[in-house]
Parts: structure tokens; C-alpha cells; sequence
């Protein structure tokens, strides 16, 4: 595995005004390799001044998290106003130096309802994140309709984008070993995978209850044996620790992410 990230969106939210300013002051207590950057709604009219601050501290954003609003659009058949935010989020990244994107291709209360438009979408979005020299990653985000495994296996038969693998949302369907089935065997030998995101999850099959994004060791996911199942498909890519890390107050717990930091370590080193 190249580099364990660290999502802006751990350390910066509402409690804390979405302050990007924050991270300067984080960074050097945190024990790890880089940031996945995390694009709010609220920042459209200020975006280019939050990537001008952010890129003046010169810090490793390998990727970025597009704005999860994106993905609503497109099931709406908002093509047009998505992608013009979506270049938005594909300007910013190129800016940072980032890579590789990942999306909420279905997000919200529409999640997969429609997700013929969705389908649609990635076909239309990933040349756009090409033009850019991006890599598009269409994260497992939880459905309310089918499930995500089903849509991967779509998008990987009709598209060419590629896909970030979040535990807590296969977790949520119950689908942490279906990633690793026979019959997915070739999303991971070609490469298909690109992206892992690190959260625990504590509740059952789809306990909307207890959709939080927690810290490993808080929920019921046995981490150990997915990183050796990361192993054994020869898995190279980077991860992201999303656990969200800030309280009502909008302090933020940084020794807890360093926890997670090295356990993460830990599991790849056995």
C-alpha cells in the first residue's frame, strides 16, 4: 500500500465552520502520509480561495472527495449543472496536485432510485476528469433501493471509471466479502479498485440508526482479515481514514486518528 491518508472531512465540518484554514494547524501532529480533500457545497463561491490557501501550505492531497451533492444531480437529470461543478471539483483537484477523485455517483435521499441517470453520468463526467489527468473512482456509497456491489458490477461492465471500496458502506449491506468474490477477482487484477476508505460501522444490515463513520476498533468490522484479503489481491493503492474525529464543539481529537493511523500499519505489516 503507497500512502495512508487522512480525509479533511475527519478534522473540519459544521461545528468548526468547515475552517480549511485548520489544517495548518493539524498537520504537523498528525502521524501520517497525506490528505484526501474534502469539497463542501458551502465553498462553490469561495472554492478558489479555499485552494489557494491550501495549496500555499504545500501539503501531500493525492486525492479529493468531490462535493457528494454531484451525485443527486445527475438523478435528476441535471447533467448540465453537474457537470459544470464537477469541473469546478476536477480545477480544484488538479490545483492541489491530486490524482484521483472519488464520487457520490448516488447520494442522498434519491440515492439509487434512478440510477439509469447515474449510470449516465459517469459516462458523461469521467472524460471531463480525464481532460484533467484524473482518475475518476465512483465510491460504494449505501443504497436505499438495491445495493452498491450491484451497481459497481454495471458500471464496471458498461464504463471505464474505476472505484474506491469504503468498509463502513459495504459493511451497512452486509457486503465486505462480496468485494472479494470469484467474480470480482478481475476488478481487482485490473486495477479497477483504486481507492480504499478505513471506517468501522457498529449496526446491522442496513441500520440506518447507526450510519456513522467511526473509528476502528469502535464498530464490529474485523479489519485484521480485510487487510489480509487486501493483501492477497495485491492491492497497492492508497487508504483514507474517515473516522470522524470532531466533537459538537468542533475540537477534534487528533490522538485518536493517530491511533488509527498506526493500527492501520500494524495490520499491513502482519
Amino acid at each position: 500500500m503507497k500512502h495512508i491518508l487522512c480525509s479533511t472531512g475527519a478534522l473540519i465540518g459544521r461545528p468548526n465552520g468547515r475552517d480549511w484554514r485548520l489544517l495548518e494547524k493539524f498537520t504537523p501532529r498528525l502521524m501520517f502520509d497525506g490528505y484526501e480533500f474534502m469539497v463542501y457545497d458551502s465553498w462553490y463561491e469561495r472554492l478558489s480561495e479555499v485552494v489557494r490557501d491550501v495549496a500555499r501550505l504545500g501539503l501531500n492531497i493525492p486525492t479529493l472527495h468531490c462535493e457528494k451533492a454531484i451525485g443527486e444531480l445527475l438523478s435528476v437529470r441535471e447533467y448540465a449543472e453537474a457537470e459544470r461543478q464537477f469541473r469546478l471539483n476536477c480545477e480544484a483537484a488538479a490545483e492541489l496536485g491530486a490524482r484521483l477523485l472519488v464520487l457520490h455517483l448516488w447520494n442522498g435521499r434519491i440515492s439509487d432510485s434512478h440510477i439509469d441517470n447515474n449510470i449516465e453520468g459517469a459516462k458523461r463526467l469521467e472524460p471531463i476528469a480525464a481532460s484533467f489527468g484524473l482518475c475518476l473512482t465512483v465510491e460504494n456509497v449505501v443504497c436505499n433501493c438495491r445495493d452498491p456491489m450491484c451497481h459497481i458490477d454495471r458500471l464496471a461492465a458498461e464504463t471505464d471509471v474505476c472505484f474506491t471500496f469504503d468498509t463502513k458502506m459495504a459493511a451497512f449491506h452486509r457486503q465486505l466479502d462480496d468485494v472479494f468474490a470469484p467474480e470480482r477477482v478481475k476488478l481487482w487484477r485490473d486495477r479497477r479498485i483504486r481507492h480504499i476508505h478505513i471506517n468501522d460501522y457498529a449496526g446491522g444490515y442496513m441500520d440506518w440508526s447507526n450510519l456513522r463513520t467511526l473509528h476502528p476498533g469502535q464498530g464490529n468490522i474485523d479489519f485484521a482479515r480485510f487487510f489480509t484479503r487486501l493483501k492477497d489481491m495485491g492491492y497497492s493503492g492508497d487508504c483514507t481514514i474517515e473516522a470522524t474525529s470532531f466533537d459538537q464543539a468542533g475540537e477534534v481529537d487528533l490522538d485518536a486518528l493517530n491511533r488509527d493511523f498506526e493500527y492501520v500499519r500494524d495490520c499491513l505489516a502482519r
